[in-house]
């Protein structure tokens, strides 16, 4: 694994940041865009996702870093469990469902690899 410099760097957090832009497109539109507190919370979710990957990488250990990345995985499951909500009232189709529920478990699976790699070699 290539040593990353920034926290942009990493490809866990590329895919946090596409998942955040197309969590907060979709939450702009429709019924979606009217129901504040679902939005608020599934951006919230999705950011958080983003964000905790970023703190974790500005700690001085891989330990501490890899509870971060736990923290910033469990913040993309709960993004996918909240887009069930909005499937089951009808904010979203179900096209668009699975289009961001792929998203957020390739954004899983990146977080998943970075923790097994951090916990490998610490």
């Amino acid at each position: 694994m290539a040593t990353a410099r920034r926290f942009e760097d990493l490809e866990a957090w590329q895919k946090a940041r596409e998942l955040v832009r197309e969590i907060y497109k979709v939450g702009a539109q429709g019924n979606f865009g009217r129901d504040f507190a679902l939005r608020d919370q599934i951006c919230r979710a999705a950011g958080s996702s983003m964000s905790n990957i970023a703190e974790g990488f500005s700690r001085n250990s891989d330990r501490d870093f890899a509870h971060f990345l736990d923290i910033a995985r469990s913040s993309t499951s709960e993004v996918q469990s909240l887009l069930y909500v909005a499937l089951d009232i009808s904010h979203i189709e179900t096209s668009e469902f699975d289009k961001l529920y792929k998203l957020a478990d390739e954004t899983a699976s990146r977080i998943g690899g970075l923790i097994l790699y951090l916990r490998k070699h610490s």
